[in-house]
């Protein structure tokens, strides 16, 4: 008789890492993967080589690693909730609907164009499919995990861990202008001053860092959005040529530099 394959256990979506019971903090990972289920790989028209071309340039690589080591350098360590499918599956930061302005460049919360415009999934690809299997339970697992911090200690603080790339991207909305090593993205209600304070202070070391250009905003699931300033967030990018190699590389000694600031901000924000 055949011998009987071995089945493979699909990736799962997301993962929340537990860290200390006292620790607010949350090291947000949501564009680090480069997976692609197959049955959503049938959707995109890319083949296969130009497929791993976009995933070079749309992925923000290493940063789970970066928050890894963020994390288990921390003098308290945070909680990790980790994205494990590509952002080409679905953009767990986007708005669902027509709010979001990236569905001007077809990169809202299912991306219909590439980083450089082109096709990725045909113009009329109706997204509720792959937002009922992905993106929403990817949002109430992230709004679970904010809860449970408010529960835990009174408060919630999301950092987002992100990179750019050195060079902007055709698809970019607000690619000119300066590219510091590190940019913080802001939210005029969830982003308090001292959290910028502290975050500016612990990436000092890392060279310029600056603010909400050429990337803004920070991510807080929507129940809290706008309404609980118990809530707080900040959005950390990196550009990419200050620990790996662009595009879609290797890993540099920069990554360790980074972490170290990554867990100074995440010591200083759960205080």
């Amino acid at each position: 008789m055949p011998r009987e394959q071995p089945v493979t256990p699909p990736t799962p979506s997301f993962e929340l890492l537990p860290g200390a019971a006292d620790s607010p903090v949350i090291l947000h990972v949501p564009h680090s993967a480069r997976e692609v289920p197959d049955a959503v790989r049938a959707g995109i028209v890319l083949d296969d080589t130009a497929l791993e071309r976009e995933l070079d340039h749309i992925v923000d690589a290493h940063t789970a690693q970066l928050a890894a080591a963020a994390a288990e350098s921390a003098g308290v360590t945070p909680w990790r909730f980790v994205n494990r499918l590509s952002r080409l599956v679905v953009d767990p930061e986007r708005f669902p609907d027509e709010r979001e302005e990236m569905l001007a460049v077809g990169m809202g919360a299912v991306y219909t164009r590439t980083t450089h415009r082109a096709p990725l999934r045909p113009a009329d690809t109706d997204p509720e499919p792959l937002l009922e299997r992905y993106f929403r339970p990817y949002a109430r697992a992230m709004t679970e995990a904010v809860r449970d911090r408010l529960a835990a200690t009174g408060r919630a603080v999301v950092i987002d861990v992100h990179s750019y790339p050195t060079e902007p991207l055709p698809y970019e909305l607000h690619g000119d202008g300066p590219r510091p090593p590190v940019c913080l993205g802001t939210d005029s209600f969830h982003t308090p001053e001292p959290l910028v304070r502290i975050a500016r202070e612990a990436f000092a070391r890392c060279g310029e860092t600056g603010l909400d250009r050429p990337f803004g905003g920070a991510y807080v699931p929507l129940e809290y959005y706008g309404k609980d300033a118990r809530v707080s967030a900040l959005m950390v990018e990196i550009r990419r040529d200050t620990y790996m190699t662009e595009p879609g590389g290797p890993a540099g000694p920069g990554l360790c530099h980074l972490a170290s600031a990554l867990a100074a901000l995440v010591d200083g924000a759960g205080r």
